[in-house]
């Protein structure tokens, strides 16, 4: 059992935790990095699996070619833009990897545990998954400690293998980029940004069917 007070702890870093673009290049605590990492690897894993893999990058020049590969990829990604969206694109900061003093490539091995891994027989994708429930666990303790984190979604994989030496058959999941800051977002900076909206809650529920009504 919980406490009233626990409990409103984990909804308000549930609440709090947003997706930070922008670092101080002020160390962060061994202490807190590890405890950010043993959470991480306290998240479920679908047949207890533990796909996951942390590489931890201090290294300015590492740091200078990853950024390198996400900014190639957002000057990419910008010809799927026109007019005025083009350059609101443009002008989106999606990336603080050189200022961070950390960044952590998480990646995912989809061979771990052999050929026939509980529930991944039936979906393989649950590997990824599982990778993700860790890096969402990485994001509440990033914010639990006062630690801004953001995710780093735009690069070539094989770029990322290159620069980090990663086999072949090994999947880069996410980059994420950690660092103290005093620029923390009071909102997803894409919908300050006026990018998207947040859907109602309501409209995305449905009940015993698709389109299903209570």
């Amino acid at each position: 059992m919980f406490t009233e007070q626990e409990k409103q702890a984990v909804y308000k870093v549930i609440g709090a935790r947003r997706d930070v673009r922008s670092f101080l290049t002020q160390p962060l605590p061994d202490g807190a990095v590890q405890r950010i990492l043993k959470a991480a690897h306290y998240g479920p894993s679908v047949g207890f699996m533990q796909p996951w893999n942390f590489i931890l990058v201090t290294s300015t020049e590492v740091k200078e070619r990853l950024a390198w590969a996400a900014e190639k990829e957002r000057k990419a990604l910008s010809i799927h833009y026109e007019g005025e969206r083009a350059e609101q694109f443009l002008h989106l900061k999606v990336q603080g990897i050189q200022e961070a003093p950390l960044t952590v490539c998480v990646t995912c091995d989809p061979t771990r545990g052999g050929s026939h891994v509980l529930g991944r027989n039936s979906i393989p994708e649950t590997d990824i998954m599982s990778t993700a429930c860790a890096i969402q666990n990485m994001w509440l303790a990033s914010c639990a400690e006062g630690i801004a984190m953001g995710w780093v979604s735009f690069y070539k994989k094989n770029d990322v293998r290159d620069i980090l030496g990663l086999p072949p058959h090994i999947d880069p999941v996410a980059l994420l980029s950690l660092g103290y800051t005093d620029q923390y977002p009071v909102a997803p900076i894409l919908e300050t940004e006026k990018w998207e909206k947040r859907r109602e809650l309501d409209t995305l529920i449905y009940y015993n069917k698709w389109g299903g009504t209570a």
